[in-house]
């Protein structure tokens, strides 16, 4: 089964955020003949995105034209902070984690999540400097400070940028296997850390 695999942008996005499972969730399909995700770059509009320092993105689909994603991953950044009270990014981010498989979020894409209600009762991880910010947002989520990534079963939470990377990895290992986030990470020229801790 190909999945989708909607991955959430907005300006003043942290480009590793976005980039860094952009890269795994697509070399692990390459590898496959592009059989596993179909991975898509989702804004409110098709218009380029600034993110972080200046970088543009173009977003490949839209929140009116974006599929239901079986896989949703919410980037982090300076941005956040604005967007968790965008009225049409949360509605549109609430609908697609409501029927995704899995949610990835990203360094600061966990503000994303408080603001959804979904971190009550869950250990949760962030950037290091995000934590006291989380714990106002989201006070019965269990903070993990230290954890690369925190696996709750539907929900993962990643720590600060590149540790984005890593929960990518964790994703196509429990859904195709470690021999698969193994041959990726060769591919990528890149030491991955299996562990949460």
């Amino acid at each position: 089964m190909k999945r989708d695999v909607a991955i959430l942008v907005f300006e003043d996005a942290e480009v590793l955020d976005f980039a860094g499972p952009f890269e795994v969730f697509s070399v692990a399909s390459e590898l496959h003949d592009h059989a596993l995700f179909d991975v898509r770059i989702v804004a409110a509009t098709g218009a380029p995105v600034r993110a972080v320092n200046g970088f543009m993105v173009v977003p490949n689909a839209t929140f009116a034209g974006m599929r239901q994603p079986d896989i949703l991953v919410i980037a982090g950044g300076a941005g956040t902070r604005r967007v968790m009270s965008d009225p049409e990014l949360i509605a549109w981010a609430g609908n697609a984690a409501a029927s995704a498989e899995i949610i990835l979020s990203v360094c600061s894409g966990a503000r994303i999540l408080a603001a959804l209600g979904l971190l009550d009762d869950l250990e949760v991880t962030t950037h290091h400097q995000m934590f006291d910010h989380i714990a106002e947002l989201a006070p019965r989520a269990h903070l993990r400070p230290g954890a690369r990534f925190v696996d709750t079963g539907k929900i993962i939470t990643t720590g600060g940028i590149s540790a984005g990377i890593d929960g990518a990895f964790h994703v196509v290992s429990r859904l195709h296997g470690t021999g698969l986030a193994a041959a990726t990470a060769r591919y990528m020229e890149y030491e991955h850390r299996a562990e949460t801790g």
